[in-house]
């Protein structure tokens, strides 16, 4: 049995198996090892539509906790807040995904305001995290907690309560309380009582919503949960302290936007690699066609090589804005896409990274060069999108792992400093109190001035390569979530890798086994270095609005265990 979303609004699709999810809450939930209820294992809906509100997570339990939100009346901002809290404690196959002392950047669109923010939940390098205690010590470790920025997650999904939402954070924490109540596990019951403290912290404060919520944030970051992560943190040879904590906050920032077929794309700023996706754009615009963007050669070919040219810019340049100068306005303008544009062969594929020069608007940079380390890149993160009646649309890329558990906190630490580098006259150099530039990189996708789909891909320097494939097909051939998070897709290592900086495989051409036998001579014909994968490239989640029915699709990759619901 295939049900379609077209015919059957309001239900569940399940895509993969055929078991209908009645109800969010039908079947008691039960934590094991891997975050996911016993009973639920064989839950795999990987599309649904409604009318009211739609969530798609990579992950069961996450996706059931933020559709129960919006049953019981909470909007898109409240149910995304719950979602990526059960995300942060549940690992759905012992990947390290996601953790609670990780990170989260999300773009929101505010239906009142009628306008797009981001909410930069990134944390940064504590104080003692310098170039030179790195150096002295081999390189920013891998794992660990001395590769631990501050965490950002928690004041994230309260900023996102307090400017968007309507819920208490007790009610946005309630599902994952629940989780944790019956972990088998030391880590779970003291996270548990992390998440008590911090409840009765709101539930104790006076005033405003607003101040009980303040209230939550300044207990971790400024009360005792802080000192008890400085004193841990000063016991175990870790770098951060209450200082690093208490400097803390999320920043609101405007996005960055390109214009592209009729439509308008939202990044956040070059603290993550999102802007390459909308150089890219800028330099496709010219092309009309994208139909046949899976399957035939020139395209794909015509793609990745602006891509690379993209990628090239993004190594070189981004960093966090607020310590070093990224020509922002020149790489996404269109007069230096226009210079970049005649650097591609359509015969044949480039085998150099070729890093333009915005400042002197000249199409390559003269005398570039770049390091790079032997360690491999790694493969992390995990979903967010929700939507609602209102318009409302919360897209959220959250992340963190191999860190450190943070003593009896229970918060595990993650590893993001790794996306830092050593080299002294580079942008990402790391620095005390800067943020590293992240591959976390949500997407969001208005037409005149209504937001009409959101795009969040787990996987590395694989995000926006996917997610500009998936916005191609949506936006030129009219793709579903369900068919664009589905299609099988291609992507390129010819980069500097974005943790622990490996060397990049220039030239190369990845693509999915099911997209390989049709497309892989002609490519490799015009030089590209063709490798097959074993699976999926990336693991996207995506959520759409109809701007004439209002109905809301929602949809993930049913091959990388992505899970939507909608009513």
């Amino acid at each position: 049995m295939r049900l379609s979303i077209n015919q059957h609004r309001d239900r569940v699709v399940v895509s993969r198996r055929s078991v209908l999810l009645a109800s969010t809450l039908a079947v008691p939930l039960a934590l094991n090892r891997h975050c996911v209820a016993d009973d639920v294992q064989e839950v795999d809906a990987a599309a649904a539509s409604g009318s009211q509100g739609g969530i798609a997570t990579g992950n069961v339990n996450a996706t059931r906790a933020g559709h129960a939100i919006l049953r019981e009346g909470g909007n898109a901002a409240d149910a995304a807040a719950a979602g990526l809290l059960v995300l942060s404690i549940c690992d759905p196959a012992g990947r390290e995904l996601h953790c609670f002392g990780g990170e989260v950047p999300i773009l929101v669109f505010d239906p009142k305001k009628k306008s797009v923010e981001v909410l930069a939940g990134q944390g940064a390098a504590p104080r003692l995290a310098t170039r030179k205690h790195f150096e002295s010590i081999g390189g920013i470790p891998r794992r660990g907690s001395q590769a631990a920025a501050v965490p950002a997650l928690l004041d994230a999904c309260v900023t996102l309560l307090l400017r968007h939402g309507t819920s208490t954070f007790a009610n946005a924490a309630a599902m994952s309380m629940e989780m944790l109540e019956v972990g088998n596990e030391a880590w779970q019951q003291d996270l548990l009582k992390t998440f008590k403290t911090l409840c009765a912290a709101e539930s104790l404060a006076r005033g405003s919503r607003a101040e009980r919520l303040n209230a939550v944030s300044n207990t971790f970051y400024r009360g005792s949960i802080a000192r008890d992560l400085d004193r841990w943190s000063r016991e175990n040879n870790a770098l951060l302290r209450y200082e690093d904590l208490a400097a803390h906050q999320t920043r609101v920032e405007q996005p960055l936007t390109v214009n592209f077929k009729g439509h308008q794309i939202y990044k956040c700023g070059p603290w993550t690699q999102g802007p390459y996706l909308l150089q890219t754009l800028q330099m496709l615009s010219c092309m009309q066609e994208f139909e046949y963007l899976q399957r035939d050669p020139d395209t794909i070919h015509s793609v990745v090589e602006v891509m690379k040219l993209a990628l090239a810019d993004r190594d070189a340049y981004y960093a966090d804005p607020l310590f070093s100068t990224v020509p922002l306005q020149a790489l996404l303008s269109a007069d230096y896409a226009r210079l970049r544009r005649p650097l591609i062969d359509s015969a044949k594929a480039s085998l150099k990274l070729r890093p333009g020069d915005p400042a002197q608007m000249k199409p390559l940079l003269a005398g570039y060069r770049w390091d790079a380390s032997s360690q491999r890149p790694v493969m992390d993160t995990t979903n967010c999108v929700t939507a609602d009646a209102e318009g409302r649309m919360v897209v959220a890329t959250p992340s963190g792992w191999a860190g450190a558990l943070a003593g009896e906190t229970g918060v595990r630490l993650g590893s993001r400093l790794q996306s830092f580098n050593l080299w002294p006259d580079h942008p990402n150099c790391i620095a005390p109190g800067k943020r590293p530039r992240i591959t976390l990189t949500p997407t969001l996708i208005l037409r005149g001035g209504e937001p009409v789909a959101g795009i969040s891909v787990a996987g590395g320097d694989w995000q926006d390569q996917v997610a500009l494939q998936i916005l191609l097909q949506h936006l030129s051939d009219g793709a579903s979530p369900q068919e664009a998070t589905a299609t099988p897709r291609f992507g390129t290592r010819h980069l500097i890798g974005s943790f622990g900086q490996p060397p990049p495989q220039l030239g190369n051409l990845t693509l999915d086994p099911r997209l390989a036998t049709s497309v892989a001579d002609p490519l490799q014909q015009r030089g590209h270095k063709i490798e097959v994968t074993r699976g999926p490239i990336g693991a996207p989640c995506m959520v759409s609005i109809d701007l004439k029915s209002g109905r809301i699709d929602v949809a993930g990759d049913p091959e990388t265990g992505r899970v939507a619901m909608a009513h």
